[in-house]
């Protein structure tokens, strides 16, 4: 592994930072727990001005309106866009769907699907979790049942967020529900305005919104299917890994903590500055420690991903490490602000703009890209070889 990038790459990372130090005024940074339709809408139009710049998919291949770079580009920018608190849009059409069209998609799906994502103008939600299928995916029961030149769906997601923007939901349904149950399982694409879906809000702890997404009688193309009939669970799998590389996570937490930084050598306190203070300049070091662990392990995965190869368990201690640590940061954080840790974004006199506040609702979620005992499993079977 490098731990250096090329001097293009190196250039590639200050253009995308200038950019975004220009572009991102604080009103529409999206601090931890604060989400809005204005910086939503913000956001998505400084994604097609990315988009312009080719900067938006730069790791996808040219053909499909991508910056023709590799895995590590596409790691800086999204490292970037969490720094500088983009508010999050067009992640599952980027790093999930996008892919699995580029591999697996017939020429007309990547000819009508990747040249929108591209330009930043489609919104994707993904649709694995149902009421009865999180941790155990596989367990899933949606049905997509063949009749003639179409598929009709049937059941429901839970946990879909970006629904209320959504242009398509990425989504995984069995198909034949005889077979083993990691297979019969196909993957689709399906436009969210079809009749027969319908949603209800799921409001989280940390200030999104997600929904539970019901399908009755939903009648879609066959065009629809992605890839292999049945083969579906090993489609998404090759890009679920994506999700657990975790550099745009990493460098949200990572701003944070700079900006706790700043605050503990300016702050005046007992007649010196809060950083003065051997607790908080303990605590502060014990969470930098564990914040160059995380970091090292996302750019790992990013440097593995690059080199084509498919970094199961790599993935895994990467979320792993990296859920614990932004819990553990949140903790340390509370305690070295005490009452004032607690004022959210709307208080005048909120340290760092209230993140922390909302910092420490977001580590609460533990699970979004699988649960802690999922991740430990994969660890030990993949990365350890041990039996199941």
């Amino acid at each position: 592994m490098r731990f250096t990038f090329s001097q293009e790459q190196q250039q590639f990372r200050q253009e995308v930072c200038a950019f975004l130090r220009e572009e991102m005024s604080p009103e529409y940074e999206t601090v931890f727990g604060t989400f809005s339709e204005e910086k939503y809408w913000f956001s998505r139009d400084l994604f097609r001005r990315l988009a312009e710049r080719r900067w938006l998919t730069v790791g996808w291949p040219e053909e499909y309106g991508g910056g023709g770079k590799t895995f590590l580009e596409q790691s800086i920018l999204d490292e970037q866009i969490g720094y500088h608190r983009v508010q999050r849009v067009g992640i599952t059409g980027i790093n999930f769907a996008g892919p699995a069209i580029i591999k697996f998609g017939t020429p007309e799906q990547k000819a009508r699907y990747l040249p929108p994502i591209a330009r930043g103008e489609a919104e994707y939600c993904q649709g694995f979790t149902e009421p009865d299928a999180g941790s155990d995916l596989a367990s899933l029961q949606m049905r997509a049942e063949a009749d003639g030149d179409q598929y009709v769906l049937n059941g429901s997601k839970m946990f879909t967020s970006y629904y209320a923007h959504a242009d398509f939901i990425y989504l995984l349904a069995r198909t034949d529900p005889d077979a083993p149950k990691h297979r019969g399982i196909s993957l689709f694409i399906v436009e969210m305005d079809t009749p027969g879906i319908s949603t209800r809000p799921l409001p989280y702890i940390n200030g999104e919104v997600a929904a539970q997404t019901f399908f009755d009688n939903v009648r879609v193309p066959r065009t629809c299917l992605v890839g292999q009939e049945n083969q579906g669970w090993y489609h998404a799998m090759t890009t679920l890994d994506y999700e657990r590389a975790g550099l745009e996570r990493y460098a949200r937490v990572r701003r944070t903590f700079d900006d706790l930084l700043s605050f503990s050598k300016s702050a005046p306190y007992r007649g010196g500055v809060f950083g003065k203070d051997p607790l908080v300049r303990h605590k502060l070091a014990k969470v930098k420690v564990g914040l160059e662990g995380w970091a090292a392990l996302c750019w790992k995965v990013a440097w593995m991903q690059s080199r084509g190869e498919v970094p199961n368990a790599e993935a895994s201690i990467a979320f792993l490490y990296g859920t614990k640590q932004r819990l553990y940061f949140a903790q340390e954080a509370m305690e070295i602000l005490g009452k004032f840790g607690t004022l959210t974004p709307e208080c005048d006199t909120a340290p760092i703009q209230g993140a922390i506040e909302g910092l420490s609702r977001e580590s609460m979620h533990m699970h979004g890209a699988g649960t802690m005992e999922i991740h430990r499993n994969i660890i030990a079977q993949r990365g350890l070889g041990l039996p199941r």
